[in-house]
């Protein structure tokens, strides 16, 4: 069985629906079942007997886009566990280039940091890279930078603090910087944050970074560690917008990639292109009238 759930233009959606059940004919798809959901009159879900959910994504991603998306071969759940990424995920900006801005070097480092969100480099290396440039720059400058360009997505206090109020654990795992993550969290409810630590001496930043990198392989295993503490049966959810992320998209029960780079958005179950991170909550389908506000 495979169920999508999608929100697209809903002035577009029965033409669009009537194509996209014609070309999954063709891929020997056949949609069972076609429902608006209640309470959450914007989406779309249909269910499907079998078939190969990448080819299920392509072509409602063809005709419907730009959409919200999530597909699951079993029945939908609220998770029991939420990871996610911060930079360009739960906040809109990345944290190590407005960094750079104070440096007067944010052009260079800001495309070293697409480079590495696009899958184009070694992800520790180019980290390294970056905070070495870095190097001298005030401790004073990070709190700045917090205070007058870092900001949440929309929706994404109510999208955790919703699922922290229906008993689900919360992760916030950064191939970033604990000192804007830590702040990060408290403000938008995370219970914990998994991060890299920029080295400050004298009050100025070294250009280095103390203990082991957070990359790809460790935001993984931050998932399937939390997984395990809430035994057999747990239901997962990440999301993230770049190439690091992909094992943890991959790992989830419910990956969802938010406003990705195309490698990322590929490997993950479904995403976010068309809405702000509340969507997530109507793809759960879990009422307006339950989300929390904080």
């Amino acid at each position: 069985m495979l169920i999508a759930r999608l929100i697209a233009d809903p002035q577009a959606l029965s033409a669009s629906l009537d194509a996209a059940t014609a070309a999954l004919e063709r891929e020997g798809m056949r949609i069972a079942m076609a429902q608006m959901l209640d309470f959450c009159s914007d989406v779309l879900q249909l269910s499907l007997p079998d078939g190969d959910p990448a080819v299920l994504r392509a072509v409602l991603d063809e005709h419907f886009r730009p959409s919200d998306l999530l597909v699951s071969d079993e029945e939908f759940t609220v998770p029991h566990l939420f990871v996610s990424d911060m930079d360009s995920t739960m906040i809109g900006q990345e944290c190590i280039d407005e960094l750079a801005d104070f440096a007067g070097i944010k052009p260079q480092i800001a495309e070293i940091t697409e480079r590495a969100m696009q899958g184009e480099l070694d992800f520790e290396s180019a980290l390294r890279e970056r905070v070495m440039l870095l190097r001298d720059l005030s401790e004073g400058a990070i709190a700045e930078c917090l205070s007058t360009r870092i900001a949440p997505m929309p929706g994404a206090r109510v999208l955790v603090e919703t699922l922290k109020s229906k008993g689900c654990r919360t992760v916030l795992v950064t191939g970033g910087f604990h000192q804007f993550a830590d702040p990060v969290a408290e403000l938008l409810g995370f219970e914990r944050v998994v991060g890299n630590r920029l080295a400050v001496e004298g009050g100025l930043l070294t250009g280095g970074l103390v203990g082991a990198i957070t990359d790809s392989g460790v935001k993984k295993a931050v998932l399937l560690e939390e997984m395990a503490g809430l035994g057999e049966g747990a239901v997962s959810l990440a999301t993230g917008d770049g190439a690091n992320d992909i094992p943890m998209l991959e790992a989830a029960t419910y990956g969802i990639a938010y406003r990705a780079k195309p490698k990322a958005r590929a490997a993950a179950n479904g995403w976010v292109d068309r809405g702000d991170l509340t969507a997530i909550l109507h793809l759960l389908h879990i009422p307006e009238t339950e989300w929390v506000a904080g």
